[in-house]
């Protein structure tokens, strides 16, 4: 670990060097990537040098054992730093593992009614709200890219951009089915029905390589429907997008512009098509895919929400926790800190 460590610490201060060159401070781009890597850096080459200091501290206060008056407190400071070294270490251990490279990139979540009709489309709608209150305690912005409502509230289908500081690397394991359990409000005789909505989460592409030839996309304009501000639905502003090989259509008619459409339909339309390509990815390496929380399939059953008894369950580390109402009011955090606790400690002991 000291020899990666070591490294590390090298290749910081060869980064601080050539961004002190003048050709690299006048190129943005370089600039920007060598900053970038510098950052993701800092935090094991500053907790490396902190381990380091109190090794250091230690090497010194041994030497003090052998003098009579400075003894015993050079001893109990020994303890002391002896124990602080040990929680460096734990913690640079942690560091050292793997990052998923797009843990800092904003997503793409797409969120669809599915079994149980009407009540699917409200829950959807609700789960809507919810990941947009958690949005807002995370200062996080929300644009819509595309909605769909359902004709007794909620969505059929709901698509739209997290953008803020590492949205993917908090909300990546909310891909899947997310079941609710509850009397609807359409149910006369008060029986608890069992409905689904799927949730979908896409990191966004903007800076990543794809290979998207324009012959291979379809556009398609036409009016929008539904709700919309003074001239939206008189024009054709509404855009559709269709990848040919992989059948793949995206629509995004929430602007008044075609213009603009066209681009949010394109982001999502190139992260629905990395997020296949990272799902081969994953899938030729079952290792990986094996030691992931779930598979990452939108068909598995991920979550339960229990109206009746408040609860709200995790299927994939069995964590129940008896605050539905607070969950549902955005308050996302236990079940986000205990997948995410969950998935280093498997990367850990991968």
């Amino acid at each position: 670990m000291k020899n990666r460590l070591e490294f590390i610490e090298k290749k910081y201060e060869e980064l601080n060097l050539e961004l002190l060159k003048p050709e690299i401070m006048i190129d943005y781009i370089k600039l920007n990537k060598l900053n970038q890597e510098k950052t993701n850096l800092e935090d094991i080459v500053f907790k490396f040098r902190e381990y380091k200091k109190t090794k250091k501290e230690i090497e010194e206060l041994k030497l003090l054992t052998n003098d009579l008056e400075m003894a015993d407190i050079a001893k109990t400071e020994i303890e002391t730093l002896e124990l602080k070294s040990d929680n460096l270490t734990k913690e640079l251990e942690i560091l050292l593992v793997p990052k998923d490279e797009n843990d800092g990139k904003n997503i793409i979540m797409e969120i669809r009614g599915a079994a149980g009709g009407d009540e699917a489309n409200i829950f959807a709608g609700d789960l809507f709200r919810m990941y947009s209150r958690y949005a807002d305690l995370n200062n996080w912005k929300i644009e819509i890219n595309n909605a769909l409502e359902g004709s007794s509230g909620g969505f059929t289908q709901i698509e739209f951009l997290i953008k803020g500081n590492n949205v993917y690397s908090k909300l990546k394991f909310e891909n899947g089915a997310h079941r609710v359990q509850r009397v609807p409000e359409t149910e006369a005789q008060g029986r608890i029905h069992t409905s689904t909505a799927t949730v979908a989460v896409m990191p966004e592409a903007e800076d990543v390589e794809l290979d998207i030839k324009q012959d291979d996309i379809r556009v398609d304009v036409y009016r929008s429907s539904g709700k919309g501000g003074q001239g939206v639905n008189t024009t054709d502003s509404a855009v559709r997008l269709t990848h040919i090989p992989t059948g793949i259509v995206v629509t995004c008619q929430n602007e008044r512009s075609q213009i603009k459409n066209k681009d949010r339909a394109m982001k999502v339309l190139k992260a629905k098509l990395y997020d296949v390509a990272l799902r081969e990815k994953e899938n030729a390496n079952d290792t990986d895919r094996k030691n992931k929380i779930g598979t990452g399939d939108r068909s598995e059953k991920i979550r339960t929400y229990n109206y009746p008894n408040n609860r709200v369950t995790d299927h994939r580390i069995n964590l129940s926790i008896m605050e539905l109402d607070r969950i549902m009011n955005g308050n996302l955090e236990p079940i986000i800190e205990a997948l995410i606790t969950e998935n280093l400690k498997r990367k850990m002991e991968n």
